[in-house]
């Protein structure tokens, strides 16, 4: 056995993959369906699998303009929490976050789903006070929540500088133990090749150029390979949701900014959770590669280029050292920036719009990641039934005028 599996790998390398077998098909697009899929990152696979998985629907086109999987779904820092304040916010996010806990055998595929923990520190008596808030709040939705002094802050995370001599002392910090990480482009392989088996088609480098109407009602996409009829079409454009739904005829209350992060070299385990300081202004984990993933907030300008920029390295590494000094010889490899959907109120678009079968799930901001499972659960059923499932009906576009807004710009306070 042993021989066989070194001759399968030698003969594997030398042949450039090209004889392993594909995971999910690559169709020619149909010329219709019974729904199309804007985006094929984590949430608009989601979506597919799970309208085929739980509603039967499996007529299903994900169109995706570049690779799958290829936009924000690889351009984020892979933290996962559901440690949110108001209450609608944390029944989708822990909604998602149960999902998560089971999805690597619900997909049958390795998302490297890791509940490391995530701290949120707090460094000053606002911060402390905020934090105690939160806590309580958190606990009320029967989400899991606990405070920490800086001992067991110290126990929990030894490189911290827990110092009271710190630029920026730790007062204490909240801990969201079932909190983690995951692998992004597990996730999307692994719903990919799910929806696929269920008979979803999957079509790469098939850019939409235009939505059809007829009247208030949506007929049919325009695409760089052709036209495609559907009744039903679901904009899952990450950081670009304004652009989609301006083919449909709407204007939405979305801004579009770029996000950075970036990683270091590898170096040996020495983080095991994931750190997070709204002051300070930074986030950090550990790959199971060795690399720090650090990240902070958005660039304050609207743009949709995914350029990255020295400053954000230089803000990034002045905090980091701040809260992790034995790392200040560290060299940094890759940089790199996602364009982001906002709200005004730093909740997402989840559900129908006034253009019948035009649906619109975006404005994530900086967290959609986190989101994915129960984002594509949600989602699914509003297109299925032409209603919302109680878990997204709050984040109705309709509440922009009817004034019934989640702001949940504290538990955004820093890009995640």
């Amino acid at each position: 056995m042993a021989k066989y599996s070194i001759f399968s790998l030698l003969r594997n390398a030398r042949d450039d993959h090209q004889n392993w077998p594909r995971v999910w098909r690559s169709p020619e697009p149909k010329d219709a369906y019974d729904v199309v899929i804007i985006g094929g990152g984590g949430h608009g696979l989601a979506t597919a699998y799970y309208l085929a998985r739980e509603h039967g629907i499996t007529s299903v086109a994900v169109l995706e303009k570049g690779w799958l999987g290829g936009g924000n779904t690889a351009r984020n820092t892979t933290i996962v929490r559901s440690n949110y304040l108001w209450d609608e916010s944390a029944a989708i996010y822990d909604k998602s976050l149960k999902l998560w806990e089971g999805l690597s055998q619900e997909l049958n595929f390795n998302v490297m789903f890791s509940q490391r923990g995530v701290l949120n520190l707090a460094h000053n008596q606002h911060d402390l006070r905020d934090l105690s808030r939160r806590i309580n709040a958190i606990r009320l939705n029967g989400v899991d929540s606990e405070f920490l002094t800086p001992a067991e802050i110290k126990a929990f995370c030894p490189i911290l500088n827990t110092s009271p001599k710190a630029r920026y002392p730790i007062l204490g910090a909240s801990l969201q133990r079932r909190g983690g990480n995951a692998r992004h482009d597990a996730v999307a392989w692994g719903y990919a090749r799910a929806a696929d088996a269920r008979g979803v088609d999957i079509i790469q480098n098939c850019e939409v150029t235009g939505i059809r109407r007829k009247g208030r009602k949506v007929v049919g996409v325009e695409t760089t390979r052709g036209v495609i009829k559907t009744g039903k079409v679901a904009s899952v454009a990450a950081g670009h949701t304004s652009v989609v739904a301006a083919m449909a005829g709407l204007r939405l209350p979305i801004e579009s900014h770029p996000l950075q992060a970036l990683v270091s070299e590898p170096i040996k385990p020495v983080l095991d959770t994931v750190v997070m300081s709204g002051l300070v202004h930074v986030y950090v984990s550990q790959s199971d590669r060795g690399e720090l993933i650090m990240g902070a907030g958005i660039d304050a300008h609207n743009s949709y280029a995914q350029r990255s920029g020295l400053h954000t390295i230089e803000h990034m590494m002045a905090s980091i050292i701040e809260l992790f000094p034995l790392v200040s010889r560290l060299r940094m490899m890759r940089q790199w920036a996602g364009v982001v959907d906002i709200c005004p109120d730093a909740s997402p678009i989840v559900g129908k719009t006034p253009v019948e079968g035009f649906y619109i799930n975006g404005g994530w901001g900086t967290g959609g990641f986190k989101a994915t499972p129960g984002s594509g659960w949600a989602f699914a059923y509003t297109i299925a039934n032409d209603r919302p499932h109680p878990l997204n009906e709050p984040f109705a576009l309709e509440r922009f005028s009817s004034g019934r807004l989640i702001d949940e710009h504290g538990a955004a306070g820093v890009a995640h």
